[in-house]
This record gives C-alpha cells, structure tokens and sequence, in this order.
C-alpha cells in the first residue's frame, strides 16, 4: 500500500510538561501512533499564519484548551483570540480538514460560536480511553485523505499498487527494465518506483480513455469543468500548442476567413497554415519599452472587422457585408500580463462570430479570485453568449501546479448552441498522442482539484498579496537609494499600502503615461499584478536612450550565474512571475541578486570574477568589467535605434501576398529559394520569422518583407557578430557559412 506522510498534529502547551494535562495529551499521542498514524506534537501556536501552512501536510489537528484560558471569558482571552485566529488560517485554505479541541472541564457552552461550527469534535479529557478517542480521530483523518485525491489521480494510484503484471508497452514494464543496466539503475532511483509503475499505456481499461474520454479520465474532466466554470473540458497531455490546434480543426475550414489578434502565439499562425485559412489581423498597442500592450477596444467592433476585410489583398473581389469570420483569436494574457474585459468582447461579437477563442494559456488561475473580474474567459454566474461557443485554452503547467505539457481545453456552451462532444474529438484525435503521458494527466486532474475553493482562492491570493510585496520591496530600495540608479518594475505608480489592494488600481486607464499604450478604453484592460516586468537603466517610454544604461540581457545573465532564471528578456526589460509556487524565499532572493548587480557594475567588477561560466564560453570578454560591457551594448543599441526600429517594425503595415498554407505548401514541393538579408526587401517568405525575444513572429507564410523588417535583420546579423553570448535569436533565419538566409518563394 501507498504509504503517504500526514501526521496528525497536536498543539498543546502541556505537551511535554509531567503535569495531569500533559501526561493525557501524550497518552493520546501514543494511542494515535499504535494505531499506524504519525503524531507532531508542539507546545504552541509560534506564527500562526506560518504554521497554518501545515494544513497541506495534516490529516487532522487536535488543538488544546483548558480551564486557565477562560480567565478573562472566552471572548476576551489572548488564548482563545489566537485559537480563533489559527482556525481562520486553517479554513481560508481547507474547508474540510478535521479539527478537534481538547480540554478538561469545558463544555461547548463556554466555546464561541464561531469557534464551534468549525469543529468536527470537543475531547474531554479522561471520559473514555485513548484508544477509543484515536480510534475516532483516526477515522475521521481516513476519511478526510480518502477523500483527496481527484477521480483519475486515485484510479492511477490504486492501479500502480495493485501488483499486476504488465505485459504491455512502455517496453520498461513498470521500470523492471531500468533494473537491467546499471544507467537505468540510476535512472530508476531517480525518477523512482511510483512515477514507474504509474507510467502505463492506454490498454489500462480501470484507469478509462483519454482519446475518447470514459472512466475516472472522463470523470476527472468533468470535475475540471466544474471547477473552471465550464461546461467541457479536455485535458491535453501535449502543451496549449495542441489545445490551440485542436480548437482551430474542430472550427475553421480552407478558406474560412478569420479574425486573430497580431500577438498571438505561433501555435494559432500554424493553425491558419494547416486549416487553410485566410486571416484578418487585429493590431496591438506597443510602448517603447517593446512592452505588447492591447488590441483597441474600437478594434473588435463589426465595423472595424469588415473594414479590415475588405482591405485584405487575399480578400480582393469579396462583399466585406457578405463574410462571416469563422473565430476570433484573442491572447488573454499578453505575455507582459495585460488582460481583457471578456465580457465586452463577447457583448460586441455575439451573433456575428460563432467560435471567440481566448488563448489563455498564460491566465488559468484568474476565474479563483474575485480580483480578476471579468477579466477572464469564463466565470460563475456571468450571462452566456446567445449564439457565440466559447473557448479557453490553458496552460495549466505555467501558473497552477501541472507538469510541463499538461493543458486544457474549456468549453462554454451557448444558449442556442452547444458543444457536439463527437465532433470535436475528431479534431482532438488528430492532435493528441495515442499514448498519452499518464503522469501528465493525472497532473491536470490534481492542478484542478488544487483549485478548488478554498484552497485555489488562498493560492491565488497568495500570488497576488507576494507580487505586491515584491513590487513594495523594490520600490523601497529605490527610495533609500534616493538619486542612484535602481531598477523599476512596470505598473500603476499608486500601490496599496498593504494586501492585495483593489482591482481599479490596475485597470489602464486612457493616456497614463506609466504604461504608454494610449488613449484606452475606459474598464476595457487591466494589468494582472504577479506578472512583472522590471525595467532595466537605459531607456526612457519615448524611446530616448540616455547617456549610460543597462541593456537588460546582462543583468539576466548574472542572475542566471546567480542561480535565478527569469521567463524572458527585452531590450531593457526582463520578465518575472508570481505562481501559485513562488514563496518570500525566491523574490527575496532575486531582490538581493540585484542589488549585488548593482554593487557589481558600479565597481566596474570583472566580468572572470563575477560570470565565469560565461567568460568561459566567451573569452573576449575576459578583461571586460560589468559597466563597460553594458555601456558597449547600450551605445550599440543607441546607435541603431533599436528601440524605435523595433516599435515600427512591429506595428507597419504587412502585406500579404499569399494564403499562409499556399506559401507554406511550396517547402513540401520544394519551390522555395533561400535569400540572403540584404536581397529580401519584397519577397515572400515561406516560414515563420520569429525573433526572440519577444517571441512574437514578425512574418507569416505568404507575407512580404518590408524595409523596416530588413533594417532589424541586419542590425541584428551585425550586432550578434559583435557580441557572441547576446545575439538575438531570430526563428526562421538560416545560417550558412557565416551568412543569414531566409526560404522564400521561388522569384518567377
């Protein structure tokens, strides 16, 4: 059997004094123990809101109270007040997990009400035996376990200790194979007996079907809809990429024109090259940060849609009046956490567009918390579209506790339109594996039940209440560092002195100059708080560079050196987020890394002593200091522009001069050419063009270059030249022999 670690835990201050009470509670104690559960046992409540963390880790609590508590009557006692104040911490996470009071003469009627309907019991001391008190306990700490595990997870967990043979694939039957080679031996005690026995295929019959979702799989969907506020779900063992596909082939036909926001993951442009559709782009804002900001609320109107319609060139000849886009394709959230107000959307298009899509691969956690709004896809008690499906797809491996790859797919019916579950897992079979990662799913299955209020609630408000400390940390250095240079995190300059604050502070209103984006819509978009982006010296929001500055790829290659990876780096910009999984330990520690930047580039440190592993990859750098290799990339980046190059290049004007899968269609006959940089001003590109960061492609299939984009290019092939170790990475370009191409279709 299983054997799982949850003690439980008794706080009482007697518990090791040789006084009546204390001999009682460690009879107790020992009563428990021979009975096979594991007792902690503590004289006191310590930090309450620390201790109360181990909910997550208890099967049952067993708290004290005794005559000398009620001194001051119950209501007033700092002994009583602190119960209260525990049992609070415990329920704003667990609403279930047992808890028990102890004492010797009190009754309930001396108890507090609200203290009381709590409880799952009051022990009086000495009225039956310690046996028959753990007995009880016991049983109920059972159920409460029992309990716990999601539908598929326990299925999975009974599966793998159930004995059987197995004599079907993976071929490492359950990890017996590993034990053969003395590698496998290490890989064995790595990974570990249970990841291995758990790791099965799909012929499993008592764990169900994800291909065609029966059993505890099914089950386990069904109460991921529930919780995510939807009335489908899919869980997909193969990252949003998939679940953004599956999407797209269950909805969008060859030559269906669709409308897709211009900051969208590359998973949604491949989806326009495999279903063959013609898309209508949606342009973002963009701050000269390079920071992506929204889509216009004018934007998303009809009007606006059919205007865009008839101005595309693959559209020449078609009534704009007479076009019915298929889907709309929104990205909620930017990469940089800006969100919008869903229900306005769905408000502007319901009736005109049957399929609104968000891509929410980044947001998964906002529908558990009331500070989000309706700034999220799906939530209770909001009214349904009449006509409009609505999609959310999300990554529930990047900000709730999924493993990598684990995503889902949400669906939200119509009040005239439902899901056909047949017909869309036509399309999810085309793109989900016919082995399937079964750690991977159980792992959907337990990221939703973790949400569950309210423990999902108290995950989530922990994020945002650690993002704003962070944010208050950083902003309090600045100050003590008065007219010296620090580092500043991107969002509203008014922060709540304490807590989460309200979510008005963080809707963008129009024209306020922190975030640059312009005259928004009033309520439209909000900044999500745990997403922060720190701004490096260097640049101004009009795009001035000043004299000195700090190009943010070498502050985030010292904190790589320093053992802190952050999630993307810009120009002067770095990116940062605040899971469900990060603690006070890992902000402070970023905090204190950058401040040892700082105290390193004002030393002008040498770059062998502070980044030797780096050094050691590129030796050009050795008798470099840290201020003189970032003014040299700083007066690079001044010289080119390259902060309004790039803001220009992304928002000029593309012209398409193919369908995406007509131009893609020329790599499989091979009709393609590759043009060096300098010759492709005007030609058709047959790929991607995506360069990082940000991570947004410049080009699709079928586009032409425009100047703009070709000046970039080169500044980035002369710039990656110059400094080895900070080169832009740009997808979709070709190095031969020193030189950069891109595959385009063959000139006529």
């Amino acid at each position: 059997m299983l054997r799982f670690h949850f003690p439980i835990v008794i706080i009482d201050e007697d518990y090791r004094s040789e006084n009546t009470s204390g001999l009682g509670i460690r009879a107790l104690a020992q009563a428990i123990e021979r009975e096979g559960f594991e007792v902690l046992g503590v004289t006191s409540y310590g930090d309450l809101s620390s201790f109360a963390q181990q909910q997550s880790r208890a099967s049952a609590f067993i708290l004290s109270i005794d005559d000398e508590e009620f001194k001051d009557g119950p209501d007033l006692d700092p002994a009583v007040l602190s119960l209260r104040k525990f049992i609070e911490e415990i329920r704003f996470k667990n609403a279930d997990i047992p808890i028990y009071l102890y004492g010797e003469t009190r009754t309930s009627q001396h108890i507090p009400n609200d203290i009381l309907r709590e409880l799952h019991g009051f022990i009086h001391m000495f009225e039956d035996t310690p046996e028959f008190v753990a007995r009880h306990i016991i049983r109920e700490a059972k159920s409460y376990l029992d309990g716990l595990a999601p539908p598929f997870f326990k299925a999975l967990m009974d599966y793998a200790q159930d004995g059987s043979y197995s004599w079907h694939c993976p071929g490492h039957s359950g990890g017996v194979a590993f034990l053969k080679s003395p590698v496998g031996q290490m890989f064995h005690q790595f990974f570990g007996e249970n990841m291995l026995r758990a790791d099965v295929c799909n012929a499993v019959e008592e764990l169900g079907q994800l291909l065609d979702h029966t059993g505890p799989v099914a089950q386990s969907e069904r109460n991921a809809a529930r919780i995510f506020n939807a009335d489908h779900c899919f869980f997909v063992t193969n990252g949003t990429s998939t679940s953004n596909k599956m999407v797209w082939h269950h909805t969008v036909a060859p030559g269906d024109v669709v409308v897709v926001d211009r900051n969208c993951h590359k998973s949604i442009l491949h989806s326009i090259i495999m279903t063959g559709a013609v898309p209508v782009f949606l342009a973002p804002t963009r701050n000269q940060y390079g920071i992506i900001g929204p889509i216009p609320e004018s934007e998303f109107s009809p009007e606006a849609i059919r205007a865009k319609i008839a101005a595309n060139p693959l559209l020449k000849g078609v009534d704009p009046d007479a076009v019915k886009p298929r889907i709309l394709t929104l990205t909620q959230s930017t990469y940089d956490g800006v969100l919008y107000n869903t229900e306005t959307i769905k408000a502007k298009l319901d009736g005109w567009i049957d399929t609104i899509h968000f891509d929410e691969a980044w947001l998964p956690h906002a529908a558990f918390h009331k500070f989000y709004g309706a700034y999220h896809a799906m939530g209770k008690n909001r009214p349904r579209p009449k006509e409009a499906m609505v999609y959310a797809t999300q990554s529930t491996h990047k900000l709730l506790a999924g493993l990598s790859q684990a995503s889902q797919v949400l669906v939200q019916d119509a009040q005239n339109q439902k899901l056909d579950r047949h017909l869309f897992n036509e399309a999810y079979l085309m793109h989900t594996s016919t082995s399937p990662q079964y750690a991977i799913i159980a792992s959907c299955d337990v990221a939703a039940a973790m949400m569950e209020p309210p423990g999902g609630t108290a995950l989530v408000e922990e994020s945002l209440a650690e993002a704003m400390d962070f944010r208050r940390a950083m902003r309090k250095v600045e100050k003590d560092y008065g007219q010296d240079w620090w580092f500043t995190v991107w969002g509203p300059e008014k922060l709540a002195d304490q807590g989460i604050g309200r979510q008005e502070d963080w809707v963008l209103e129009a024209n306020a100059t922190w975030h640059g984006f312009g005259n928004l819509a009033t309520g439209f978009n909000m900044l999500d708080p745990i997403k922060s982006t720190l701004i490096t010296p260097g640049l101004d929001m009009s795009g001035k560079f000043a004299p000195t500055g700090i190009p943010a790829s070498i502050v985030t290659k010292f904190l790589a050196e320093h053992g802190v990876v952050v999630e993307k780096t810009g120009l002067y910009s770095f990116f940062i987020m605040f899971t469900i999984g990060i603690t006070k330990g890992r902000w402070n520690t970023l905090l204190t890394a950058l401040q040892q930047f700082k105290d390193d580039y004002d030393k002008n440190a040498p770059l062998w002593r502070i980044l030797p592993d780096f050094v050691a990859a590129h030796p050009t750098y050795e008798r470099m200091g840290l201020r003189d290799l970032s003014q040299s990339i700083h007066e690079a980046y001044a010289k080119g522009d390259i902060a309004r190059l790039t803001t220009e290049m992304y928002l000029s004007n593309l012209d398409p001069a193919m369908k995406p899968a007509d131009a893609y269609a020329r790599i499989a006959h091979r009709d393609t050419e590759r043009v060096s940089i300098d010759e492709l001003e005007g030609r058709i590109t047959t790929s991607l063009l995506t360069p990082y960061p940000p991570g947004i492609p410049l080009l699709i299939p079928g586009e032409r270059f425009n100047r703009k984009i070709v000046e970039y290019l080169k500044f980035a092939r002369d710039f990656n030249k110059r400094f080895p170790g900070f080169h832009t990475d740009v997808h979709g370009l070709v190095e031969q022999d020193g030189e950069a191409y891109v595959d385009c279709v063959k000139a006529e």
